[in-house]
């Protein structure tokens, strides 16, 4: 029989000021990614470490590139039968410009109750939770039914092939067990400007489709006339991309966002009807439709752009960079679509792919994480939703691991989350702290 897991009192004081502690002390070590290799992880590796080594546990560090530290350590649960929960977050975090800042972005100033820097709400406030959680039920000898994986990552804001690719690749046993996973960009406020407060919660990420094209043609004089101009090809093929408008593909975790968010507004209508207008709905439902919008359609956006060497040389070759991005199940359509938008005369090829996820939004998991938000905002309307873009949950789930969004954090009105996401000036309230690692100990006292 398993031993009774026993329920752990109220987050305590001490918690509540480590995770703004490990939130400020983490965003002072620079794990800046600037891609191509160019971050160093460790020492942000080895202070995750210490701190889960104080709370009794045996983390391990490892790295596939020396200095791209990854952690991750086991927290046995009372119930050897139960099914294993990954809860992970990533150390790195991308480049900041001092001089566009208020402050200084690896500083983790924490100034008129908001913690300042690079990584506060991408990802080491989540981090912070983590230790903070963790740290407070060693001191309380509390142990979770289940057994929880913590894994802090390299690498997730380029490839994360010194990450959780590496982790999940050559590393699979530390993951033994492991059904589930939470991570990043899900559980915060969204304030809609009419006084209703939303908490999205991510189950489900379209796929990462970066690609490289390559128009070739006849190099020449910029004077003489050319019907193989590289440049011309290249340019005629992105145009098309860029406008080109994909059809509404609505997956299962699309569709049960958008009939919450359309009964939370007391909107009729039926999203499996064949005759369904979804860009009517969103238009309905004003600044709320920004949650599901992204991840109605495939999308493709050209990003870069490289040809020539001097303006009276008409080169060989010119190359383009497009930010794909495709929903669960529709990677074929989005293959065959750029076939036919990049034409004969541009090649292209997936740069870095991976693949669309997809999480049921009516397990278990997810009714104790829409419960752990509730009890601490229940003035809050929790819904599902797919994220747009995507996180470690990809690479884990070579694993088998279905992933979901969950870094919960209670946010004020203005306060706009979404554009603090490798923007400028990147902060987090002090309290949404502390709500996080509320909900985040009530969430795993019960997963």
């Amino acid at each position: 029989m398993a031993e009774r897991v026993l329920e752990a009192p109220t987050v305590d004081q001490q918690a509540l000021d480590e995770v703004v502690t490990f939130t400020s002390e983490l965003i002072r070590i620079d794990t800046t990614n600037r891609g191509g290799g160019d971050c160093q992880e460790r020492p942000a590796a080895e202070y995750a470490a210490a701190k889960l080594a104080e709370a009794g546990l045996e983390p391990t560090i490892l790295e596939r590139t020396p200095g791209r530290g990854n952690v991750v350590a086991r927290i046995a649960g009372t119930d050897p039968g139960a099914d294993a929960l990954l809860v992970h977050g990533h150390l790195d975090v991308v480049p900041a410009e001092a001089a566009d800042w208020s402050v200084d972005p690896f500083s983790g100033e924490v100034r008129d109750g908001v913690v300042w820097g690079r990584g506060a709400v991408d990802m080491k406030n989540m981090d912070a939770m983590i230790l903070a959680t963790v740290r407070q039920w060693a001191r309380l000898g509390f142990r979770p039914r289940r057994d929880i994986v913590i894994a802090f990552t390299a690498d997730e804001e380029a490839s994360a092939e010194d990450g959780s690719g590496f982790l999940a690749d050559r590393h699979a046993d530390l993951f033994e067990g492991c059904t589930e996973g939470i991570s990043e960009s899900g559980a915060f406020t969204f304030h809609d400007g009419s006084g209703k407060q939303i908490y999205p919660i991510a189950a489900g990420e379209r796929g990462t489709g970066w690609l490289k094209l390559t128009a070739r043609g006849k190099a020449g004089h910029g004077s003489k006339v050319n019907k193989a101009n590289a440049v011309s090809r290249l340019a005629a093929a992105v145009a098309r991309i860029g406008e080109h408008q994909w059809p509404v593909r609505l997956t299962p975790t699309v569709r049960a966002a958008l009939t919450e968010l359309a009964a939370l507004y007391g909107i009729e209508t039926d999203v499996s009807a064949p005759d369904f207008d979804v860009d009517a709905l969103l238009a309905a439902l004003g600044p709320a439709a920004a949650l599901v919008e992204p991840t109605v359609r495939n999308s493709s956006n050209p990003t870069m752009l490289s040809a020539g060497y001097k303006i009276n040389v008409i080169p060989g070759e010119a190359v383009a960079h497009v930010d794909g991005r495709y929903l669960p199940g529709a990677e074929d359509e989005f293959r065959s679509t750029l076939d036919r938008l990049t034409g004969p005369d541009v090649d292209w090829e997936f740069q870095h792919r991976e693949v669309a996820l997809q999480a049921p939004v009516d397990s278990p998991t997810f009714r104790n994480m829409r419960a752990a938000v509730e009890e601490f905002a229940p003035e809050g309307h929790v819904v599902p939703y797919c994220m747009s873009g995507g996180t470690d949950a990809k690479q884990f789930s070579r694993l088998g691991i279905t992933g979901y969004g969950f870094a919960p954090l209670k946010l004020p009105e203005g306060f706009d989350y979404q554009a603090l996401f490798h923007g400028v000036d990147e902060r987090v309230p002090v309290e949404a702290l502390h709500f996080g690692v509320r909900v985040l100990d009530r969430f795993l006292r019960t997963a």
